[in-house]
């Protein structure tokens, strides 16, 4: 069964969330390159430092490792789990 398949999103129990601090950010892509999945690119804008910060531009491969928290040097990216609610049929 692919991990895209609609019964692998059925019995899916959690989904991936990134807090981005744009401000903070310097732009160095860190984050982007070590995301296991590539969930994460830069932003084409620029922060007040004249950076590119990173953005989740696919949310659905995102589980939360927090990876790229791990590996910023400013802290200004963190990824957690978050329980999504079992709704009874």
């Amino acid at each position: 069964m692919s991990a895209t398949s609609p019964a692998a999103k059925k019995d899916k129990k959690f989904r991936g969330v990134v807090v981005i601090n744009r401000e903070t950010c310097k732009g160095c892509a860190f984050c982007v390159e070590f995301c296991p999945l590539g969930a994460l690119e830069l932003e084409s804008d620029y922060n007040a430092k004249g950076y590119h910060p990173p953005f989740l531009a696919k949310p659905e491969l995102c589980n939360g490792c927090d990876m790229c928290g791990h590996f910023c040097p400013d802290f200004s990216i963190y990824g957690y789990r978050e329980k999504l609610e079992q709704v009874a049929a």
